[in-house]
C-alpha cells in the first residue's frame, strides 16, 4: 500500500518545516514532536521518507532509510548481536548489525519515544554523541558508523522524557488539532480519500512531492555556500545566552538550523528572520529549567530576547578606522535605553511576589483557601520498596524482569535462555561427541540461564494532610516544596503517582494513576487546604486506588507515602478509626512511609504511632533531603 503523501498533510506547517530542515542538513540532530493523540504525528514522520535524497552506501546508490525502533525492541536488536547461523553454520564468531546500523544516513524513528525503556536510551544517548556504535559483548569487538536524522513522537499525557535525551534533539514541536473547522473537514476529506484508494491518493499527490524532494536535494546543495556572519553568529549566542540554556548544544543546533532556513528559502547568507525561525524550533525544550516548567516559548519572551540580541549583534561590530569620532555616538544606545530601562524595569518584578504572601488567603484562620506556595526544593532520599519486584522498567525498586539487562549467566534453566553461552557451552563438546559437520549437537546440560538485573518503577500514591492543623503558612509551604521533590524524584525514577488531598470531611483524589508527573504539581499547585483532618477517609482512599490498579497491573508494586502531623480530627473517634483504616491498608501489603510533618517544642508523635499500624517507616520532614540523612527508607513488606 502507498505511503501516506508529504504534500497531503493539511496543517502542521511547524512540523513539516522542521522535518524538511533536518532533512537539508542532517547535523541538526533530529525532531522531537510532542502533541495529543490523534494529531497526524507518525503519519508526517514517515511521509518524509520519500523526500530523502539518495545516499551512498558501500558503492551503491540506494534510498534513505526510515527505520522504525520499537519500544519494546532488545538491546541485541537495537545495537546488534552475535550471528548465530555464522557460528553454528561455520565455527566463526561474526558480529550482525542491528537498528542502528540501518539507520545509518537515514532517518530513526522512535514512536512514544517517552516511554522507551532506559537501558535502550542509553544506547541512543551514547549513538547520538559519537555518531558510532560500539559493541564490546560475548567475545565479539565491533565498532560501525551510526549518523542518523532521530525523530521521536510522544504524548506529554503518558510521561515525560529524560533530559538527558531531551537535550539530544535539535528541534522540538508542539503539535495540536486544528479548530478552523474547513481545516478539520479537510483532513477528514484526504484521509478518508486516501483509505478509499491509497494509490490513486499518493499518485494524485506526487509531483509535489517530487517537486519538494528537488527543492530539498537543492537546498543541500546551496547549504555549503551560505554565510554565517559574525553578527548573527553574535545574535544567536546572546539568544542563547538570554535564555539561559545549560552548554553549548544549543548555540551549535541554532546555528545550523538558522543556515538550514537559510538554505532552504533561497538565501546566500543567514539573516535575522532566520535565526527567529530556528530559535522557535530550538530553544523551547532547552529553556526548561525543571521538568515541571511548562514548555513552549513566549512570543513576548522571544521579541524582547531578539531585541537584546540585535543590540548585542550591533554593538560587536567594528566600528569604521577612519572615522573614531562616532564611538561615543555609539555607545549611547548601549548606554541609554537599556541602562535607563534595566534597573526600573527589574524592580516591581523582584519586588511584586514579596508581598504575595501577606495578600489575600495568607491567614489562618480561612477554611478555603489555595495551597501555600511551595518552599525550595531539594535531592529527595531514595523511598524504596522492599524486596524484588517483576514490575515495568524504572529507576526505583530492585527488580528481576525478562527485560532488564544481562549481566552474566547461569546453569540455572530458569531465569530464560542465555542462547550465545548455551551455543559457546556446546561448542566446547562438539569433538567428543563425534561432530566434523552439520548441525551443532546440543545436550542438556550446554543450557545456560540469563540472569538479568535491573529496576522498577513504583506506583507512589501522595496522602497529603491539607486540614487546618497544616494550614500554618510556613508548614503548608514546607509540605508543598517537599511533596513536589517526592515528585521530581518519582519523575526521574519513571513511576506512576497519585495524588490524594485530605481535608474538611473527605478524601479527595485530585489526581487518578498516571506517568505525567507535571500534571501532579499542577494539581497540587492549586490545592485547597483548611479544614478538619479525616486521614482514615485517605487511608481507605489510598487503599482502594491501589487495590484497583493491581488489577490494572499487578506487577507494579505500590508505595503510600503520608505527609501528615498526625492529628486525625472530625470526631472524637477520628483517631481510633484512622488507626483501623491504617491496619486494613497494611493488610493489604502495600508498602508505606509517613513522613512526620509536626513542629513546635511539644511534639504528640502521632505521625509515628500511625506509621507503626501501617507497618511501615517514618521520617521527619526534615530528613526527607539526601543530602541530610543518607540511606533508604525500607518499609514493611
Amino acid at each position: 500500500m502507498a505511503g501516506f503523501p508529504f504534500s497531503a498533510v493539511v496543517g502542521q506547517d511547524q512540523l513539516r518545516l522542521a522535518l524538511i530542515l533536518c532533512a537539508v542538513h542532517p547535523g541538526i540532530g533530529g525532531v522531537l514532536v510532542r502533541g495529543e493523540k490523534g494529531t497526524a504525528k507518525s503519519t508526517v514522520v514517515r511521509a518524509l521518507t520519500a523526500l530523502l535524497p539518495a545516499v551512498d552506501d558501500a558503492g551503491v546508490r540506494r534510498p534513505a532509510r526510515l527505520v522504525e525502533l520499537p519500544v519494546g525492541a532488545t538491546e541485541d536488536r537495537v545495537i546488534g548481536s552475535i550471528d548465530l547461523e555464522k557460528v553454528l553454520r561455520d565455527g566463526e564468531r561474526a558480529f550482525q548489525p542491528g537498528l542502528l546500523a540501518a539507520a545509518h544516513q537515514g532517518v530513526l524513528y522512535v514512536d512514544e519515544v517517552n516511554l522507551l525503556h532506559d537501558h535502550l536510551v542509553d544506547v541512543l544517548l551514547d549513538a547520538a554523541a559519537m555518531g558510532r556504535v560500539h559493541v564490546e559483548r560475548d567475545g565479539i569487538s565491533h565498532s560501525h558508523a551510526a549518523k542518523f536524522v532521530l525523530v521521536g513522537t510522544m504524548n506529554p499525557e503518558e510521561g515525560e522524557l529524560r533530559p538527558q535525551l531531551l537535550d539530544r534533539f535539535g528541534l522540538a514541536v508542539d503539535v495540536s488539532a486544528s479548530r478552523d473547522v474547513d481545516v478539520r473537514m479537510e483532513v477528514v476529506r484526504r484521509r478518508l480519500d486516501y483509505e478509499r484508494d491509497p494509490q490513486a491518493f499518493a499518485d494524485r499527490y506526487a509531483p509535489a512531492d517530487q517537486e519538494l524532494a528537488a527543492e530539498i536535494l537543492s537546498a543541500r546543495i546551496r547549504l555549503e555556500d551560505v554565510e554565517l556572519s559574525n553578527r548573527e553568529l553574535r545574535r544567536i549566542a546572546s539568544l542563547c545566552a538570554s535564555f539561559d540554556v545549560d552548554g553549548m548544544r544549543a548555540d551549535l543546533v541554532l546555528a545550523r538550523t538558522a543556515t538550514a532556513h537559510a538554505a532552504w528559502r533561497g538565501g546566500t547568507e543567514v539573516t535575522e528572520e532566520d535565526v527567529r525561525v530556528a530559535a522557535e524550533l530550538t530553544l523551547p525544550h532547552r529553556r526548561r529549567r525543571d521538568p515541571f516548567d511548562e514548555p513552549g516559548l513566549d512570543q513576548q519572551q522571544l521579541d524582547d530576547a531578539m531585541h537584546r540580541a540585535d543590540e548585542d549583534a550591533r554593538a560587536g561590530e567594528p566600528e569604521p578606522p577612519e572615522n573614531p569620532e562616532p564611538e561615543s555616538g555609539s555607545g549611547e544606545p548601549e548606554g541609554g535605553e537599556p541602562e535607563d530601562g534595566g534597573p526600573d524595569d527589574d524592580g516591581p518584578d523582584d519586588d511584586g511576589p514579596q508581598d504575595d504572601p501577606d495578600g489575600p488567603g495568607g491567614g489562618v484562620r480561612a477554611t478555603d483557601r489555595p495551597s501555600a506556595p511551595p518552599s525550595s526544593q531539594f535531592k529527595a532520599k531514595l523511598l524504596e520498596v522492599p524486596g524484588v519486584g517483576e514490575g515495568a522498567p524504572g529507576r526505583r525498586s530492585r527488580s528481576t524482569s525478562s527485560r532488564g539487562r544481562v549481566v552474566r549467566s547461569t546453569t540455572d534453566r530458569g531465569h530464560g535462555l542465555h542462547l550465545t553461552s548455551t551455543v559457546f557451552a556446546a561448542a566446547e563438546s562438539q569433538v567428543a561427541r563425534g561432530r566434523t559437520a552439520g548441525r551443532l549437537r546440543l545436550a542438556p546440560a550446554d543450557l545456560r540461564g540469563a540472569i538479568r538485573e535491573g529496576r522498577e518503577g513504583n506506583l507512589i500514591v501522595f496522602v497529603v494532610d491539607a486540614s487546618g492543623s497544616m494550614a500554618a503558612r510556613d508548614r503548608l509551604s514546607a509540605v508543598t516544596g517537599a511533596v513536589v521533590s517526592l515528585l521530581r524524584d518519582a519523575y526521574q525514577r519513571r513511576d506512576k503517582v497519585a495524588v490524594i488531598t485530605v481535608r474538611g470531611r473527605e478524601a479527595e483524589l485530585v489526581l487518578p494513576p498516571t506517568s505525567s508527573v507535571d500534571i501532579a504539581v499542577r494539581r497540587l499547585q492549586s490545592m485547597r487546604t483548611g479544614g478538619k483532618s479525616p486521614l482514615a477517609e485517605g487511608f481507605l482512599r489510598a487503599r482502594e486506588v491501589i487495590l484497583r490498579e493491581r488489577l490494572r497491573d499487578p506487577q507494579r508494586r505500590a508505595l503510600m507515602v503520608a505527609l501528615t502531623d498526625g492529628r486525625a480530627t472530625g470526631g472524637k473517634d477520628a483517631l481510633h478509626r484512622a488507626r483501623v483504616a491504617a491496619h486494613l491498608l497494611a493488610d493489604a501489603s502495600v508498602a508505606s512511609i509517613v513522613v512526620d510533618c509536626e513542629t513546635g517544642l511539644v511534639r504528640l508523635g502521632l505521625a509515628a504511632e500511625l506509621a507503626r499500624e501501617l507497618r511501615g517507616g517514618c521520617v521527619r520532614l526534615a530528613e526527607l533531603s539526601a543530602q541530610q540523612v543518607a540511606g533508604v527508607v525500607r518499609a514493611a513488606a
